[in-house]
């Protein structure tokens, strides 16, 4: 679902040349949570950009789902990335002049065609928010927000989400909720799932754990060999569910 061939990305500092990161490969099949692992400036982030097309490399290549997107045009780009990738970031990015439900449905509305309310009401719902369809951002709580971010990110029903330390602006109840959410999801969406994040709790959820430092992948323990019925009660339990 997802590979990744000699991955640079370098940028220019004055007269230096700053390697951030540094050749990397690997492949994610589809249904594989993997979660990526490493200090600050290790390039986490920056790798999770380029997988969602959101940067270009310095060098090599993602693929996702059979197609290059690494140096497509923008607007082939968009359409490619808008069907295909659900996002979910740390600061929830949530549009405040619409409301929760809107935000859910605007992925729909510009990549689909049809009616996708139906959708978006049942992601709402199943996030616990079907009584908050209505309310702006600016009257829901982080939790609320991070709930309504991870709906639209699935309201397409993409084959692969990424998600930039989703839970790294909550509490820790919050926090909880926010990552049972997320794996029920993506178990019941079937979905490949990638999350960037330093908490190792969290990570001990995945089928397989990536560290990076320095730009380079220092340690990549392949699928752990856990049965998805045995992650899900081993999430349960991080979690406190």
């Amino acid at each position: 679902m997802i590979a990744v061939e000699g991955l640079r990305k370098s940028i220019r500092n004055g007269a230096r040349t700053v390697e951030i990161l540094r050749g990397l490969d690997f492949n994610v099949p589809k249904g594989e949570f993997v979660a990526v692992m490493g200090a600050s400036g290790s390039g986490k982030s920056t790798l999770l950009g380029l997988l969602a097309g959101l940067d270009t490399p310095s060098a090599g290549e993602v693929r996702l789902n059979g197609t290059a997107i690494s140096y497509m045009p923008e607007d082939q780009l968009a359409q490619e990335r808008g069907k295909t990738v659900g996002f979910v970031f740390q600061s929830y990015q949530l549009i405040p002049t619409l409301t929760a439900l809107e935000n859910v449905l605007l992925p729909y509305e510009l990549n689909a065609e049809g009616d996708g309310l139906a959708r978006a009401r049942q992601l709402m719902a199943s996030v616990g928010l079907g009584d908050r369809m209505d309310h702006y951002p600016v009257q829901l709580s982080g939790g609320e927000q991070q709930r309504v971010a991870l709906a639209r990110a699935f309201v397409m029903q993409p084959p692969i989400v990424l998600a930039d330390e989703p839970t790294g602006n909550l509490d820790t109840t919050n926090g909880a909720l926010v990552l049972k959410l997320l794996l029920e999801l993506n178990r019941k969406e079937g979905t490949t799932l990638v999350l960037v994040t330093h908490d190792a709790t969290l990570a001990e959820c995945a089928d397989r754990r990536i560290v990076l430092r320095d730009g380079a992948i220092i340690s990549d323990d392949g699928n752990i060999g856990r049965t998805r019925p045995e992650r899900q009660t081993q999430a349960g339990t991080a979690v406190g569910v």
